[in-house]
């Protein structure tokens, strides 16, 4: 396993619980000799802190470990940043749910140290990359480690597109939306929609209809390496938008095309040793426990 010499630490802002954590996350680390810098913009919640300022730029290319405190939301801003770098991710829940942020903050000294002595499980996951074109010109990328998702915005009103499936023709549909999700987003807002639970060790994106004007429209499951290609209908009397990860979104117009393929980053995702998926389920989304015989 890989020995960690710089460490990288990010946390979720405004949140006095992610303050506290970071604290002794802080006192832990320098107790081990360990070279650390604080996210710029995470050290606006800790202005007496001493450490070394870098922003995420420089942390990718100084640090080998990225520690984030925080929920998955503040772990899926992170992917995006550091995706494609020779750096490893760890996140400690200070969320809700925590699927990706799966150390609890009674467990930092412990769980942390564990990693630092090379008892860990590495994953990669793998990103999806949006593309929005508007008379063949490229309008704007995105990348979401969870999903990408096509919705009308703050209206409660349908919207109307075309989908095709590696040039292949699916179907038109008008609908609030769809959900394109990789198998990390498959326990997000996929979920939600009523799709699939999928492994993270999966190839495969899930597509999952927002509430459909039509009862027999279901999720889809395609390959990994499938091209998405979504056509806004001419007849959209509103200008749907592009979200990835519903941190970022790009307002669309009728007539543009969105592709969404597989990105070639990957992150580097770190869990403590011991991490199982299945039991992150039945903690996290309350499945009944086996109580033997």
């Amino acid at each position: 396993m890989q020995s960690f010499n710089t460490i990288g630490l990010i946390g979720r802002l405004a949140s006095a619980s992610t303050q506290y954590s970071l604290k002794r996350l802080i006192a832990f680390l320098t107790d081990q000799k360990l070279e650390v810098l604080l996210d710029k913009e995470t050290s606006t919640i800790l202005p007496d802190c001493e450490l070394p300022v870098a922003t995420r730029p420089e942390l990718a290319q100084s640090c080998d470990l990225i520690i984030v405190v925080g929920g998955d939301g503040s772990l899926l801003s992170a992917a995006r940043a550091f995706a494609g770098h020779d750096v490893q991710i760890l996140g400690i829940n200070r969320g809700r749910l925590g699927f990706l942020t799966d150390i609890s903050p009674e467990d930092i000294e412990n769980k942390v140290g564990e990693v630092l002595s090379g008892r860990y499980l590495l994953e990669q996951r793998f990103l999806l990359e949006s593309t929005l074109l508007r008379d063949d010109e490229v309008m704007s990328t995105g990348l979401a480690l969870n999903d990408v998702v096509i919705h009308p915005g703050k209206l409660i009103r349908m919207i109307e597109f075309e989908l095709y499936i590696d040039d292949e023709f699916v179907y038109r549909q008008r609908s609030d939306g769809l959900i394109i999700s990789s198998p990390t987003g498959s326990t997000a807002y996929a979920l939600s929609g009523g799709g699939p639970i999928m492994h993270p060790n999966l190839d495969a994106v899930v597509l999952v209809p927002l509430y459909p004007h039509t009862l027999s429209s279901r999720p889809i499951v395609v390959g990994g390496n499938s091209e998405i290609r979504l056509i806004v209908c001419e007849n959209n009397n509103l200008n749907p938008l592009v979200t990835c990860d519903g941190q970022s979104q790009t307002m669309t117009q009728p007539g543009d095309t969105v592709f969404i393929t597989k990105s070639e980053k990957r992150l580097k995702l770190i869990h403590p040793e011991g991490h199982n998926f299945y039991e992150t389920c039945r903690s996290k989304l309350g499945w009944a426990s086996h109580t033997g015989n």
